[in-house]
């Protein structure tokens, strides 16, 4: 997983950030809510536990240990690892949780590889993510080679992550989208009051901000 330490020097800073943008946080949540399902999970990447905790999702698996820290303080039980290769137990959860993660992995597909693993037959994975083709993926491109936390990251379209879910063993997929562009341009612009009813939309192509749920068929045979 690429620029680990970084996380460990500077854990505060980046929990900081759902605080100074607390719109966008809330309408990422509310995205992932919807499509995550009940049951047994674990959030591959948790970080400090800004998912995991509303969620109610307990267990999660993150390799820098500032951050597994945070966690614990809101309740969400980190353990050390790697989203490539994950210490858990096979066909043992409901779903796995990847938030903001994806673009920090040495292997996207490696690491759906390993969600599909820990998943019970109908289990589901559950991406959420910035769309490099979108208005802030744009942004984030511009701005990497000055960023302390992206300047590593590798910035994935919806379809190249639907590609490798699909070949994960993946089916089934839905799609929500949301930090919208405003009305004034091509900008994300959020509102003073969010409507979070109206700030997420199904599809893609539109939001900064997709959520894509993909599901591991009841029987090995199934397409």
């Amino acid at each position: 997983m690429a620029g680990i330490d970084v996380f460990d020097h500077f854990a505060l800073e980046y929990d900081h950030w759902f605080e100074e943008h607390a719109t966008e946080y809330a309408l990422e949540l509310e995205a992932v809510r919807r499509l995550l399902p009940p049951g047994k999970g674990v959030e591959i990447g948790s970080g400090t536990g800004r998912f995991a905790a509303p969620l109610g999702v307990s267990l999660g698996v993150e390799p820098a240990r500032a951050m597994r820290e945070i966690a614990a303080e809101r309740g969400v039980n980190s353990i050390a690892g790697t989203a490539e290769s994950l210490p858990l137990a096979d066909n043992e959860y409901d779903y796995a949780l990847f938030v903001t993660t994806v673009c920090f992995l040495d292997s996207p597909e490696a690491a759906f590889r390993e969600a599909f693993r820990i998943l019970r037959p109908g289990g589901s994975i559950v991406v959420g993510m910035i769309d490099r083709d979108s208005v802030l993926g744009r942004q984030y491109r511009q701005k990497q080679a000055r960023s302390r936390f992206y300047r590593d990251a590798v910035f994935y379209s919806v379809e190249d992550v639907q590609r490798d879910l699909h070949a994960a063993g993946f089916r089934n997929m839905e799609t929500l989208q949301t930090l919208l562009p405003g009305h004034g341009g091509e900008k994300y612009v959020p509102a003073l009051k969010p409507s979070i009813r109206q700030g997420i939309r199904p599809g893609y192509g539109e939001g900064s901000f997709f959520v894509m749920r993909g599901r591991k068929a009841v029987t090995e045979t199934s397409g």
